[in-house]
């Protein structure tokens, strides 16, 4: 149980896997106005940043669960790298179907509403675990345009136009599911670009150092498209945020 090595070569000089900065994740923190104590479940923690910076900087504590052994050994490391080992711990395991022991304050998943089947099977899988009167936190893609076509849409890595809605009607979706949105913080251009420029340089060296693994004509393909793809599209039409919300 595992994720695909072509995302963690991708995202191996990531600590943030998705496209929010170290200023507009710390800058999420402080928006939820959490207190000291908060317990938090991180599910598809990636390599636990958020759970450890706000550890160390708002005192939460909590657990994150992520299937890729790679990120849950750099997020033990993080962990161990700011000092916060006595208030975080990381699980190596399938996020979908994950449940907490004891409900938490806070439930999120930040990116990866695939292990709820989407957005309202993810809000279902977080509320299991947050008390009542709690909090979650969904990241998730938007349209900043509308794509024109299907095959815009595909070049977007969305399978088609369906796969997102326009910002709005995200927002109204999360209250038809019975949630008030209570934050939002959403990428902006630069951001995005931090997150996926920074995958070329990773594939770049990797390709420097293992040019003769089987994973190399992938690799090298994904660097030969990918910067003109993004820039011709994703940057475009693809928006990205992360929604706290409550439930009524």
């Amino acid at each position: 149980m595992d994720l695909p090595r072509i995302l963690t070569i991708r995202e191996s000089g990531h600590r943030i896997h998705n496209p929010l900065t170290a200023g507009k994740l710390a800058a999420l923190g402080e928006s939820l106005r959490l207190a000291p104590g908060t317990r938090v479940l991180d599910l598809a923690c990636g390599s636990g940043e958020m759970l450890c910076t706000w550890a160390r900087d708002l005192g939460v504590t909590g657990t994150g669960v992520d299937i890729s052994t790679v990120f849950t050994e750099q997020a033990r490391a993080r962990a161990a790298e700011l000092g916060v080992t006595d208030r975080v711990e990381f699980v190596h395991g399938d996020a979908a179907g994950h449940v907490a022991e004891e409900p938490v304050d806070l439930a999120a998943c930040v990116g990866a509403t695939w292990i709820g089947d989407g957005v309202a099977g993810t809000a279902g899988l977080l509320d299991r675990s947050l008390r009542p009167g709690g909090m979650m936190l969904i990241g998730e893609p938007y349209w900043r345009r509308t794509p024109p076509d299907e095959v815009t849409a595909q070049a977007c890595h969305a399978a088609s136009v369906a796969d997102f809605l326009p910002l709005p009607a995200l927002i109204e979706q999360f209250q038809e599911l019975g949630y008030d949105v209570v934050e939002m913080t959403l990428a902006d251009q630069d951001s995005w670009d931090r997150y996926v420029a920074a995958q070329w340089l990773s594939m770049r060296r990797w390709l420097d150092r293992n040019g003769d693994d089987e994973l190399a004509p992938e690799v090298r393909d994904e660097l030969n498209t990918e910067p003109a793809r993004y820039a011709r599209y994703g940057r475009e039409y693809l928006g990205w945020g992360v929604f706290a919300l409550m439930k009524r």
